[in-house]
């Protein structure tokens, strides 16, 4: 989808006088609100270098960006952000629509975020927003501020190594039948049509005896190691080494399987254990075949597999008593705490090395805290 960059108009009289009659005395809604404060908020000419090629027209590039905000604040999904648009009139005011617009379908969000990322413009929305606040007084360098993070899920299920191990053969043995059916039909697959059929998460029962358990795991180590050496066969397509389902297959059985010889000179591939063979660290370990920058995380009492989410904002302290208006003088309104900074990093990180990384990046929009003095 390609976007031609222009201006927002102003809100349309229609929608601006059925909007604040609709709102009476009482507290405009958030989006009205922002649209009042701050404007045009972002232009479409922000977002030309992920938009500005010709191509069919479609919806505004600053005013989807604008959708984003509302649609975070609200913790909505793609599609009721859209029915927002379509029927709450507070939105229409925001995005500057005509009442009767229709607005845009839900994967156009999706579409949107995609291209963002793909042009490197993550950053833009939340600069632009900081300008802005920091015309008002809102954000400016000086005022003191705290970073702490939360977790993210992975859109991934959670495996235990045995699953793990099955699942990410299975991955990589759909994947060629996808891509080589015909290739894959002439391989010695014996059982794996069976065992393969399905995703090893679903439906499911691992072995009851722990003996049981092992000689499976030593199963799925061995189908691991014999698919990417069938893909490697003089035989074999070379462009079947470069799917990334054979790709992860590669890395994890690497990370969790040794392969050595006994005393005979056979073969043998055997698990490894963090205690003997030595597992690699977390931070490169990969956790499922669907999402290879994935982790595991501990932070306290809470494990997930995924990412962490660094956020850092102006943090207000409260007034003390001695700051409370005498009687008669106009209260002063408090200033909001404000988000400075955000940073995604996988969830091994530890807080502490996002400190430095944290203070640049606020220097560099000039909203740092200044330096403690010295004792």
């Amino acid at each position: 989808m390609s976007l031609r960059p222009e201006e927002w108009p102003d809100v349309p009289e229609a929608t601006a006088r059925v909007a604040r009659a609709v709102a009476g005395r009482g507290a405009s809604p958030l989006a009205m609100r922002v649209r009042d404060e701050l404007g045009e908020l972002f232009t479409d000419v922000e977002f030309v270098e992920a938009f500005g090629r010709p191509g069919r027209r479609g919806w505004s590039p600053g005013r989807l960006a604008m959708v984003t905000v509302p649609q975070m604040a609200e913790n909505l999904t793609d599609r009721a952000a859209a029915q927002k648009v379509r029927f709450d009139l507070s939105w229409k005011y925001c995005l500057g629509l005509e009442p009767e617009d229709v607005g845009f379908d839900a994967s156009v969000l999706s579409e949107f975020r995609t291209r963002v990322v793909d042009h490197g413009l993550e950053e833009r929305v939340l600069n632009l927003l900081l300008a802005a606040l920091k015309e008002k007084g809102l954000a400016k360098a000086g005022r003191k501020q705290r970073t702490d993070s939360t977790h993210v899920l992975a859109a991934v299920r959670e495996l235990n190594r045995l699953e793990l191990a099955g699942e990410t053969a299975r991955a990589a043995l759909e994947a060629l039948s996808s891509a080589a059916p015909g290739w894959v039909a002439q391989l010695e697959v014996g059982e794996w049509n069976r065992r393969y059929g399905r995703r090893i998460d679903a439906y499911w029962r691992p072995p009851g005896s722990q003996t049981q358990r092992d000689q499976l795991a030593v199963d799925y180590g061995r189908h691991a190691v014999a698919l990417p050496r069938a893909v490697h066969r003089p035989a074999a397509p070379v462009w079947l080494r470069e799917l990334p389902a054979v790709q992860a297959l590669r890395q994890i059985t690497v990370q969790n399987y040794l392969i050595t010889t006994d005393s005979n000179g056979a073969e043998v591939v055997k698990r490894r254990e963090a205690n003997k063979d030595g597992l690699p660290p977390g931070r490169i370990r990969l956790t499922s075949p669907y999402d290879l920058d994935a982790r595991y995380g501990t932070k306290e009492d809470l494990h997930w597999t995924g990412y962490k989410l660094h956020i850092s904002e102006v943090c207000q302290p409260p007034r003390t008593d001695d700051e409370a208006p005498r009687p008669g003088r106009r209260t002063r309104p408090d200033i909001p705490n404000v988000i400075t900074h955000v940073a995604t990093t996988d969830a091994t990180v530890p807080d502490v090395k996002l400190v430095e990384p944290v203070h640049q990046a606020l220097a560099g929009r000039d909203t740092s805290t200044p330096p403690s003095p010295s004792t």
